[in-house]
C-alpha cells in the first residue's frame, strides 16, 4: 500500500517529504447535534404557559370574595374552579400568542429567548400542548351551566382577534389586554352568584391598562419598533400624557369603590380609607420605577421582587383583610 507523504519544512529552498502510516491519519469526527434532555423539553413546555404570570389571576379573581357573606367552604371552592378556569385560558393565549409571532420574538432581546422564538420547541409540540389545554377547559368548564363560565369565552374569542391581528392596532391592544383583567373579575363574581362592582371593574381596569402603557412604554425605549407594530402608534410623551391620566382614574375609581361598596361602610370605614393611602403610594412607587429607573419591562416582576412594592402590598392588604373582619364581625 502507498504511504501518504508529509512535507516537513527544512531551512532549504525544497521541503523533505516523510512517509507517513495510514494508522497515524486520523479523519474528523462526524459533528452530531447533542440529544436534548427530556427534563429540559418539560422545562420549555412549562416556559410556554408562563407559571410566573398566573400571579395575575391571584391577585384579580380573588376580589370577588371582597363580600365577607361569601366566606364559605362553597365559596372559596367556586373560586379556586375560577381561578383554574382563567389559568388554562390564559395558557393557551400564551402559547397560541408565542406561535404567532415567533418570528418577531427573535427581534426583541428578550423575548427571543423563549422556547418558540429560540427554536428549543417546534410548532408540532406547541400544537398539541394547546389541544391538550383545551381538553383540560372543556373538561373543567362543562360540567357548570354556560351562565357561570361566559366570561371565559369572550376572553378566549376577544383573545384569538388580538392574536390575529388587533394587538397591532394602537390603543386597542392596551385596551384589550386591560379588558382581560376585567373578565378575570367577573368570572369570580359570576362564580360567587354576586354583581360585579362598578367602580372596583373600572378600578381594575384601569390599573391593567396602567400597566399596559408602561409596558410598551418600556419597549419604546428598549426594543425600538420593529418588534410590535402597535409602537408605531405610539411615542414616548404620547404614552406619558395617558399615564398621568390612567394613574389618576385609577386612583379616583378606588376611592368611589371604598366609598359606594356597603363592605366599607360602618366599622370598617377607617382601615379602608387607610388603604387608600397603600394604593395611591403603589402607583407612585409603579410611576417612579416606570419613569425614572427605567422599568416596566415585566409588571410581574415588579410585583413580586420590588421591596418597597411587596411591604406596601401585604400592608395595603393587612388593611383590607381587618376591615373586611369588621365588617364580617358582630356588632
Amino acid at each position: 500500500m502507498e504511504r501518504p507523504a508529509v512535507d516537513i519544512p527544512q531551512t532549504s529552498a525544497a521541503p523533505l517529504r516523510v512517509a507517513v502510516p495510514p494508522t497515524l491519519i486520523t479523519p474528523p469526527a462526524p459533528q452530531t447535534a447533542p440529544a436534548r434532555p427530556h427534563r429540559q423539553r418539560l422545562a420549555d413546555l412549562l416556559a410556554l404557559v408562563r407559571p410566573g404570570q398566573w400571579v395575575k389571576n391571584l391577585a384579580v379573581v380573588p376580589l370577588a370574595l371582597l363580600a365577607p357573606h361569601h366566606w364559605t367552604l362553597g365559596g372559596a371552592g367556586r373560586i379556586l374552579w375560577a381561578l383554574a378556569v382563567f389559568t388554562l385560558a390564559s395558557a393557551i393565549v400564551y402559547v397560541v400568542n408565542d406561535l404567532a409571532d415567533r418570528d418577531r420574538d427573535r427581534l426583541h432581546p428578550t423575548k427571543r429567548h423563549r422556547p418558540l422564538a429560540a427554536g428549543r420547541i417546534g410548532t408540532r409540540g406547541a400544537l398539541a400542548l394547546t389541544a391538550v389545554l383545551a381538553g383540560a377547559l372543556a373538561a373543567a368548564v362543562l360540567v357548570r351551566p354556560f351562565a357561570e363560565w361566559w366570561p371565559v369565552a369572550v376572553y378566549l374569542l376577544i383573545s384569538l382577534g388580538y392574536s390575529r391581528g388587533l394587538k397591532h392596532v394602537p390603543l386597542l391592544d392596551a385596551f384589550i389586554v386591560a379588558t382581560g383583567f376585567v373578565l378575570r373579575l367577573t368570572l369570580g363574581c359570576v362564580a360567587l352568584g354576586r354583581p360585579v362592582p362598578d367602580w372596583l371593574a373600572i378600578c381594575v381596569f384601569s390599573f391593567c391598562l396602567l400597566l399596559s402603557l408602561g409596558k410598551r412604554r418600556h419597549e419604546l425605549t428598549a426594543a425600538g419598533l420593529g418588534h410590535r407594530p402597535a409602537l408605531r402608534g405610539y411615542t414616548v410623551a404620547f404614552v406619558d400624557q395617558l399615564i398621568v391620566l390612567i394613574a389618576g382614574l385609577t386612583a379616583i375609581s378606588y376611592l368611589l369603590f371604598l366609598r359606594e361598596d356597603p363592605v366599607f361602610a360602618g366599622a370598617s370605614h377607617t382601615a379602608a380609607l387607610l388603604s387608600a393611602l397603600c394604593a395611591i403610594f403603589g402607583l407612585a412607587r409603579y410611576l417612579q420605577v416606570l419613569l425614572v429607573e427605567q422599568g416596566g419591562g415585566n409588571p410581574v416582576r415588579i410585583l413580586l421582587r420590588d421591596r418597597a412594592t411587596l411591604l406596601n402590598s401585604a400592608l395595603w392588604a393587612a388593611l383590607i383583610g381587618t376591615a373586611l373582619l369588621l365588617e364580617a364581625s358582630p356588632a
